[in-house]
């Protein structure tokens, strides 16, 4: 399929605030289901993933793609439980010919962030969504810890981003400690004190980071040891603030990573803010 004109001048539709998670617009159900007519599969296919991720079987009755099996498709995603819609697409993404999966999650992530909707679709799965800065710090982080080979530390920020998408209810505490294990690793090889923990490193070190920067270090991993370690009873952290830790510790990871030769794929993007 040729680019789009805004694809190929430039430009970029607005992006809403996210204020949409534990839902699934009907907009958001209908736009599932014309997307996959659009890559040229019939309405019985919608039908059959549709009830295959809902365990139902399909009414026999209707026999004919139009209009039987497509309303019959439409109406069964329309009428499921906002959680349902989610598998729905995540089944399609990996149904779907490998020829239109790129454009597949590409079209629904762009409707997604026109729409406020705070999950984006990455390899066949749902993730959560952060806000535009949040998901620059993220994606940038990944490639610049892959690209200084410290596996381990992006492991921990991938399982961070996991853990703030586990659903109904988040590991708030889980981001909390997978994300300051990122920054852990990574200040480990920068300093090559392979077994102190960050706290000890930043006493040893104060100089990782550039002073005073260095204190936002001290102050996270003060916070995550308080709240993301050793609880206690009515100081249980909210997702506002898990989020806010693991968009930290990435970005100064980010810095760290480049220190041991990470790198950033888009040159005009080096800062994460």
């Amino acid at each position: 399929m040729n680019a789009r004109f805004s694809n190929r001048f430039g430009y970029t539709p607005s992006e809403k605030e996210i204020a949409i998670r534990e839902d699934a617009p009907l907009g958001l159900r209908q736009f599932i289901v014309q997307l996959v007519y659009d890559c040229g599969y019939q309405p019985s296919f919608c039908r059959r993933i549709i009830c295959r991720v809902l365990s139902i079987t399909p009414d026999r009755n209707n026999w004919t793609e139009y209009p039987n099996i497509e309303y019959e498709a439409s109406q069964l995603i329309e009428e499921c439980d906002w959680f349902f819609v989610y598998d729905i697409i995540e089944a399609f993404g990996n149904a779907i010919d490998t020829n239109y999966r790129e454009e597949f999650q590409d079209d629904l992530n762009l409707y997604f962030k026109q729409s406020g909707i705070g999950w984006k679709i990455e390899y066949g799965s749902i993730e959560y969504r952060g806000a535009e800065e949040f998901e620059t710090a993220i994606k940038q982080v990944e490639t610049v810890l892959e690209t200084a080979k410290l596996e381990t530390a992006k492991t921990e920020i991938k399982e961070a981003i996991h853990d703030l998408s586990r659903r109904p209810v988040p590991d708030i505490t889980g981001a909390i400690q997978h994300s300051l294990a990122c920054l852990e690793c990574a200040s480990r090889e920068i300093t090559g004190d392979k077994k102190a923990t960050l706290g000890d490193i930043i006493k040893k070190h104060p100089g990782i980071v550039p002073r005073p920067l260095d204190l936002a270090i001290e102050k996270i991993w003060g916070y995550s040891s308080e709240q993301g370690r050793h609880l206690r009873e009515g100081l249980i952290p909210n997702f506002d603030e898990a989020e806010l830790v693991v968009g930290l510790t990435a970005t100064i990871a980010i810095y760290l990573g480049k220190k041991l030769g990470g790198k950033i794929e888009n040159k005009d993007a080096d800062f994460p803010f």
